[in-house]
């Protein structure tokens, strides 16, 4: 079954400063419960797991932030919540899950029922590095079967703005993933307004190429003042990433070493000089990462130890949260081939 998942959907980010803030998470939280559809039961574990995770915030790192959103996969109906700090960190991260296991004199229940409540859990800490949980639950049980791609995604717009002009896309089927990363033009309403007329072309469009993409797109965007574009299509039969891109989406393949990915200048939209593809190995377990030039691209997933491997999600969140420009909108995309598809 074809499914599509992008930022058109909605993700909520909660300062956590003050018991206050938690209680505002966990409202947003029960809201969009109830829009998904989630039973009484399912929706007050979510609100358990959103009042834990914002007082470990407090307890341990005196401030950090939420986000909250529709889970970022196409297996299913489910809630995502991602916490992340720049407190102490964790030394002894399995130590901490045990329940009773406490650092503050409080009854070390709040990490152990963290992983407990959810049906997806994950952390990552380095010590006086901060921290990032992150925790989904699906609507229904048993938890579907996951999709061929594993995705994480996280995007923002620039102080001040209240939309955010970038913005991405992942269709599975049951060949593969086709991905789709966008950068309006500069910034505020019109910036959006491009990104999403980039991620729609992408619901319509059912190439699985990755240059037809591109050019439906520089067709969709024209009314429009037009994006950096990067399209790519994973192919679980041939073990291969297929990309092309257009303007200055950054993204590399992390398989057997890192590999960039190689874009022409130009603006989809505007003008188009070269729309060219390249093709990859992509095999179950390689991660393709793009982002916008809200991201600085110096970062190194080698000085992240074990990241790597750990959920896509929290791979995104600490790119966002190193890594972050601050004076631009900001994406980051991160998809992980699966094993078992074929």
């Amino acid at each position: 079954m074809e499914a599509l998942i992008s930022s058109l959907t909605r993700q909520q980010v909660f300062a956590i400063t003050h018991a206050s803030d938690i209680a505002a998470a966990r409202r947003a939280g029960q809201r969009l419960a109830d829009e998904l559809g989630f039973n009484e039961i399912r929706a007050g574990q979510l609100a358990l797991i959103v009042t834990e995770a914002g007082t470990n915030i407090l307890k341990h790192a005196g401030e950090g932030e939420i986000h909250i959103g529709p889970a970022q996969s196409a297996a299913g109906i489910g809630v995502d919540v991602l916490a992340l700090d720049n407190g102490p960190g964790i030394v002894d991260v399995d130590a901490c899950l045990v329940d009773g296991m406490s650092t503050t004199g409080t009854s070390g229940n709040g990490l152990g029922a963290l992983r407990r409540l959810s049906d997806e859990f994950d952390v990552y800490t380095q010590p006086g590095q901060g921290a990032a949980f992150f925790m989904r639950l699906w609507r229904d049980v048993p938890a579907p079967e996951p999709c061929g791609v594993e995705i994480g995604a996280l995007w923002t717009p620039m102080a001040g703005e209240d939309e955010c002009g970038d913005g991405w896309a992942v269709r599975c089927d049951a060949r593969g993933a086709t991905l789709l990363a966008a950068d309006g033009l500069g910034h505020g309403p019109e910036a959006a307004r491009a990104a999403a007329a980039a991620v729609k072309t992408l619901g319509r469009d059912k190439s699985a190429e990755a240059g037809q993409l591109m050019e439906a797109a520089h067709e969709a965007l024209r009314p429009t003042r037009g994006a950096a574009l990067a399209t790519a299509r994973v192919d679980f039969e041939s073990d291969e990433l297929r990309f092309a891109g257009v303007g200055n989406i950054a993204g590399c393949v992390i398989g057997d070493g890192r590999r960039p990915l190689v874009s022409h200048n130009g603006i989809v939209g505007h003008n188009i000089r070269k729309v060219q593809e390249f093709a990859l190995p992509f095999a179950p377990g390689a991660l393709c990462i793009m982002h916008s030039d809200g991201i600085q691209t110096q970062w190194d997933l080698a000085r992240y130890p074990g990241l790597a491997g750990r959920s896509t999600v929290l791979i995104a969140a600490m790119l966002m949260r190193d890594f972050i420009r601050r004076r631009d909108d900001a994406m980051v995309l991160v998809v992980r081939r699966l094993k078992g598809n074929a």
